[in-house]
């Protein structure tokens, strides 16, 4: 349900809106493999459906450095280490086809960075790939991994200017169970500052000069467990934002009366079913549930997300050198009193039939 615009003289309403039809995702053209020997990269221009090109990732890794497995250094531009990946699953449609969890802020603070009232503050996404350095080692037989970052504050954005720097580590450890297998689990924790305020030019603001940075954190746990043909994904996260951030307010101007820092839980269960190597079915569950709003006299559940995905993947083709895939998937978002005029809940569903061709 949507704001829209109702007749010259008469207030906004709120509606069903629905669309549906053909249309194109992308192209990814990625290479990746050895410079010479412990040297590897990676480099992957991506369009959208328009054709427009970027680098989603583009990077150099030093590797086995002093003859270790444990000290491995990247540099450029990189997916975090995260142990569930959003670059490489199984989900496509609108609101299935990322995390929420990864990209979730709170109302206030959402509805700030979109207005643009503050350019130099991108945000921030745990999927995104991000621009830095990463020491990243494992054991001989990879059971036991870790990495570090050292990432520009701009969530991976070449054209936002960096002000600040932003940390990322995390660990997990494998383990043998019985007939069921390898099973994994991790933590992780990423630590941040994103600018406030900015200095103009003419209106335009300085590349470079954003200040009064406060700060935000993600930190939580994570796991893989399998059971035969059965795969589960397992994610808990802790949000917290500093209430500077939580309510859009500069860092050199007083706060609202009753704000205060934000913070969250949320997590999500998806599980892969294996019928055969060409036929696999995806869902996922997922749950945000905000513990403190910006603003005191916001509702509790202001922001709340429920979200679930339902999907199948068949592959008629499957090859050593390409690969087609036919996907279709459902999905559906509930977010809690964020409609526009009347603050009631706002449902979103999508539902996809395509082909993933890969060569």
């Amino acid at each position: 349900m949507d704001s829209v615009p109702g007749a010259a003289t008469s207030p906004p309403t709120e509606k069903t809106l629905t669309s549906h039809g053909f249309d194109l995702s992308g192209v990814d053209i990625w290479t990746a493999g050895t410079l010479y020997k412990n040297i590897s990269f990676s480099v992957l221009p991506s369009s959208d459906s328009s054709g427009s090109f970027h680098f989603e990732n583009a990077w150099v890794r030093f590797d086995n450095l002093l003859g270790s497995g444990w000290a491995n250094l990247k540099f450029g531009k990189f997916e975090l280490d995260n142990m569930i990946s959003e670059k490489r699953f199984l989900f496509l449609s609108a609101n299935g086809g990322l995390y929420q969890l990864y990209h979730f802020l709170p109302v206030r603070e959402a509805a700030f960075l979109s207005s643009g009232a503050n350019p130099l503050n991108p945000g921030f996404g745990l999927g995104d790939n991000q621009l830095g350095v990463e020491l990243a080692g494992h054991s001989s037989n990879s059971y036991t991994r870790y990495s570090l970052a050292l990432l520009s504050s701009n969530d991976g954005n070449i054209s936002v200017p960096n002000s600040s720097y932003d940390g990322f580590a995390t660990v997990s450890r494998a383990f043998e169970v019985g007939g069921l297998g390898l099973q994994r689990v991790g933590a992780y924790a990423y630590f941040g500052q994103r600018p406030t305020t900015f200095s103009t030019a003419g209106g335009t603001p300085i590349n470079g000069v954003g200040s009064n940075n406060k700060s935000f954190y993600r930190a939580g746990l994570n796991a893989d467990f399998y059971a035969g043909p059965v795969d589960f994904s397992l994610f808990y996260l802790h949000g917290w934002e500093n209430a500077f951030l939580g309510t859009g307010t500069p860092g050199n101007a007083p706060l609202p009366a009753g704000a205060q820092a934000s913070t969250w839980n949320g997590g999500f269960v998806e599980t892969h079913y294996t019928f055969n190597p060409k036929l696999i079915f995806v869902q996922r569950n997922e749950f945000v549930r905000m513990s403190r709003q910006p603003l005191s006299s916001d509702p509790s559940d202001l922001g709340n997300l429920d979200a679930y995905s339902f999907g199948a993947r068949w592959y008629p083709i499957m090859f050593s050198r390409a690969g087609l895939a036919w996907h279709s998937e459902y999905a559906i978002v509930k977010s809690a009193k964020t409609s526009q005029v009347f603050g009631r809940d706002v449902w979103s569903s999508s539902v996809f039939f395509g082909l993933d061709f890969d060569f």
